[in-house]
């Protein structure tokens, strides 16, 4: 099935039906060998890694794929490869990157879009200089430029403070809600099953055999996977808890000036602007949705049931003032739109993809807010080898055990 715009427009409704209609006598003879919690980037990836075992694979999800509270949700994240020296993570962006464009492929709507992304520095630092010798050693294209290379490609940018940008042009954004929903879309054609359905905090012995829906409902399987974003530490209060920082982030869209193309592509690519201790982000105007703008900056500590999405006058302040200084002919533009989302991190910044400490058949996927939706295919190929060899150990970078209780970002 193709990405129609009435699929789009109907906020991908018809998923539900799609899976009922697999649910056939004969398609629910057995349980699912595999029960996926969570249908955000991680969890919808997962469910499809492992579809492509040859296992029986069940996503569930509370509200439905991407919803508007879910931090896989909304419009847009960057796909990049830079990332200091943690060449772990460049690898596993490259890797994501051809399944993006895959999954891209053939669609009335792009999944992808190649705007390349640029990111500036104010001075030299370890991250900008290991980003770049990373991305060498792995073939991928990354071009060192300086003050007058950056105001010659992009003059509507003010360069003032500026002292080197490195631009990975086979990277860009990634259409995020139209992207999971086409992913799991796909899932169910090809096979998997879709539920939505509340889940309760999972109880168990040795192993886990079940869960619990709120209504009631006992789903059973042979293995579960739970992947749900910032309710991840409300399920498993005491294995995760206070190791998950779940902060409020704001995102603003500002309407370029009629006619004027230097803020879409090609003319703009994505942006990132390391400054001081700060870090801020945007897109081109994309499909005409405006140009956007978010401080990167760890919001306060909300909780996701309960947090009402309205913008702080403060953030807004702060985000106008900064578009004034960088984007000088978008000082004035309109606000077009907000959105308020969350971060969901681990301490330090690093994934979470491991067993958990009980049940050697349940996976716990997660923290990956503000870098992880790009890594979306690499999180879901991880978690299914954790599956497929049980006496493995989890890679040390997304160990339970490295999840600290003091927030302390080391990755960007």
């Amino acid at each position: 099935m193709k990405v129609t715009k009435r699929f789009v427009l109907g906020g991908m409704a018809a998923l539900p039906v799609a899976a009922s209609c697999t649910t056939t006598a004969a398609a629910t003879a057995r349980a699912p060998d595999t029960i996926v919690v969570g249908a955000g980037v991680f969890g919808a990836w997962t469910a499809e890694m492992l579809r492509r075992t040859g296992r029986k694979v069940e996503l569930v999800d509370a509200w439905g794929p991407a919803h508007a509270r879910a931090s896989s949700g909304g419009e847009s994240r960057l796909t990049r490869a830079g990332y200091g020296t943690s060449r772990r993570y460049s690898e596993m962006a490259a890797d994501s990157l051809e399944e993006w464009k895959r999954l891209s492929r053939d669609q009335d709507l792009p999944l992808f879009h190649q705007a390349g992304v640029l990111a500036f520095f104010d001075g030299e630092n370890e991250y900008a200089t290991g980003s770049h010798e990373t991305m060498q050693a792995l073939n991928l294209r990354s071009e060192r430029l300086e003050p007058a290379d950056l105001r010659k490609r992009w003059p509507q940018i003010d360069w003032t403070s500026v002292a080197f940008g490195l631009h990975e042009p086979d990277f860009g954004a990634l259409m995020a809600r139209r992207s999971v929903g086409t992913l799991v879309e796909q899932f169910v054609r090809n096979g998997g099953t879709f539920r939505k359905a509340a889940i309760l905090p999972p109880k168990g012995a040795d192993t886990l055999t079940s869960i619990e829906t709120i209504t009631g409902e006992t789903l059973t399987a042979g293995e579960f996977v739970f992947a749900c974003g910032p309710w991840l530490g409300k399920l498993f209060p005491d294995v995760i808890g206070a190791r998950l920082f779940v902060t409020k982030q704001e995102i603003f869209f500002f309407r370029p000036p009629a006619g004027d193309t230097r803020f879409a592509m090609p003319a703009m690519p994505g942006w990132i602007d390391f400054f001081g201790d700060t870090v801020m982000y945007g897109f081109p105007d994309l499909e005409s949705r405006g140009f956007k703008v978010a401080d990167d900056t760890h919001g306060p500590i909300v909780d996701p049931d309960t947090n009402d999405r309205l913008p702080d006058a403060e953030s807004l302040a702060r985000v106008r003032d900064y578009l004034g200084r960088r984007f000088p002919a978008m000082k004035d533009a309109p606000l077009s739109e907000t959105r308020v989302c969350q971060y969901e991190n681990s301490s330090n910044g690093d994934l979470l993809i491991d067993r958990h400490p009980q049940w050697a058949n349940t996976i716990l996927v997660g923290m990956g807010s503000g870098h992880g939706f790009k890594h979306g295919p690499g999180v879901g190929k991880a978690a299914t080898r954790l599956l497929e060899a049980p006496r493995a150990a989890p890679e040390p970078l997304f160990a339970l055990a490295s999840k600290a209780l003091k927030q302390d970002r080391a990755v960007h």
